[in-house]
């Protein structure tokens, strides 16, 4: 699991895990000594604990106009359950003290950011095109980005992404969440195929025909994104819409901690 709120420094400072022991020295305060360990030898040691700092973690949610798709009404559009993951991991993160902010706006901690992030996603509007993509010149070193996409537009862009992390120290999950229907494909006979911005149109007499070549089209886009992330030493997971959104929090949960 990850570990909220401090994160070691690997340096001597404040926080609560041990550290090191280091000899006494003039300024050090009687309290400050570990009386224990310095029985053991003529001199006296000082128990010194590591330094920690909060975890910075940022959130990029795709605007691509294929994010307000639903095969179903009675399902939330991959946007709205993008939303709703990204809100949950904040509220847990800021909950265990972590700083936590969307792509290129600060990351702080507290519950005034809870509140400020809230607002901030629930007032996410999709942009005009299919495509989108984080901006590069956003991340900051030594932070964690969580991205949250269908990753079915030209995914062009990730690779310059992880290049421009790996040389900040930033690591990551690349999350795609994805409707059922595109996962299994279920169309059958005539069907007018377009994305949401009308900008691609597809007229098929047998969309049923389809379905072969597209599963391995999609499996082969997964298995990109899957070895584009592990090679940058990111995590890749997936999502639908269908299942329970706990599943997917607990697990970009725990990756954080990797």
């Amino acid at each position: 699991m990850i570990a909220p709120g401090a994160h070691g420094l690997r340096r001597g400072g404040p926080g609560e895990d041990f550290w090191q022991y280091r000899p006494a020295a003039q300024g050090d305060s009687a309290r400050s000594i570990d009386w224990r360990r310095s029985a053991r030898s003529d001199a006296q040691f000082v128990r010194d604990r590591e330094a920690q700092t909060a975890q910075a973690v940022g959130l990029w949610i795709s605007a691509g106009q294929g994010m307000g798709y639903s095969g179903s009404p009675d399902r939330p559009t991959k946007a709205d359950r993008a939303h709703l993951l990204a809100l949950a991991l904040a509220m847990v993160l800021l909950r265990g003290g972590e700083k936590v902010g969307l792509l290129g706006q600060p990351a702080r901690a507290g519950r005034v950011q809870a509140d400020r992030l809230a607002e901030r996603i629930v007032a996410l509007r999709p942009q005009a095109g299919d495509d989108d993509a984080p901006v590069a010149d956003h991340l900051r070193p030594n932070q964690r980005l969580v991205i949250l996409s269908d990753f079915l537009d030209d995914p062009a862009w990730v690779d310059g992404l992880l290049a421009r992390a790996a040389g900040m120290g930033v690591g990551g999950v690349l999350m795609q969440v994805l409707d059922p229907d595109e996962e299994v494909f279920p169309y059958n006979g005539a069907v007018l195929f377009r994305s949401l911005s009308g900008a691609i149109r597809h007229d098929s007499r047998d969309a049923g025909g389809l379905r072969e070549a597209y599963l391995a089209r999609l499996a082969e886009r997964r298995d990109w994104l899957r070895r584009r992330a592990e090679g940058a030493g990111w995590h890749f997971g997936h999502h639908t819409t269908d299942h329970a959104p706990a599943v997917a929090l607990s697990w970009l949960y725990q990756v954080l901690a990797g």
